[in-house]
């Protein structure tokens, strides 16, 4: 059983400022031993960031696929298409508005993430990312083995993918994996980060911090 640390003023002269020193020794020794407890890794948690942030893939590519139609663009809507009609400028904007489709997306997912774990929102974004590399390995192995009507996440448009056929194993197709990776980590962290601090604005109010 811990000790709660005494609020009350030492003197009348730094009563205010010890007051407020000892409620910020409670938050901090409150955060620690909570953290202790519930933090790390939360996979369960991560799983539904995961599930978030290819929901939101899904419906973003599906809307700026639609808004291209409109405006009669004629340019790939996937990181490969893209990637290969690169030396235009519809190309160029089709790999930022991916890139910005990917850290949206992951961010969403580490979000959702981070405030279900609560703590280590940088792990939980990490978390929702490792869920997204496990999927996309299971699903190009799967594909490698009973071909590519099974490459399910190419029908999904949820990316990052990782290419396994002689098709797609091109320096262009390597380049553009390692970019969708790294965009989905940094969404992911950052979102994680995010969710999380949602719950410190809540513990100093409740601590009177």
């Amino acid at each position: 059983m811990h000790d709660v640390p005494s609020t009350r003023p030492t003197t009348a002269d730094d009563g205010a400022p010890a007051l407020r020193d000892d409620t910020r020794s409670l938050h901090d020794d409150v955060h620690r031993r909570e953290k202790a407890e519930f933090g790390g890794f939360k996979f369960g948690s991560a799983f539904f960031g995961w599930l978030t942030a290819m929901g939101t893939t899904v419906l973003l590519t599906a809307l700026v696929t639609a808004i291209g139609a409109a405006m009669g663009a004629n340019s790939g809507t996937t990181p490969e298409e893209a990637a290969d009609s690169a030396m235009g400028p519809l190309g160029i904007v089709a790999i930022i508005v991916i890139g910005v489709v990917l850290l949206v997306s992951y961010f969403a997912g580490g979000y959702v993430a981070g405030r279900m774990a609560r703590f280590s929102g940088a792990k939980q974004g990490i978390a929702v990312w490792i869920w997204a590399i496990v999927a996309a390995i299971v699903v190009a192995v799967v594909s490698a083995i009973a071909g590519a009507q099974w490459d399910i996440l190419g029908n999904l448009q949820g990316f990052p993918r990782i290419p396994v056929t002689p098709e797609t194993a091109t320096t262009t197709g390597i380049l553009t994996a390692v970019g969708a990776a790294v965009v989905t980590l940094i969404g992911a962290i950052l979102g994680g980060l995010a969710g999380m601090r949602f719950h410190r604005k809540v513990d100093r109010v409740g601590l009177g911090r």
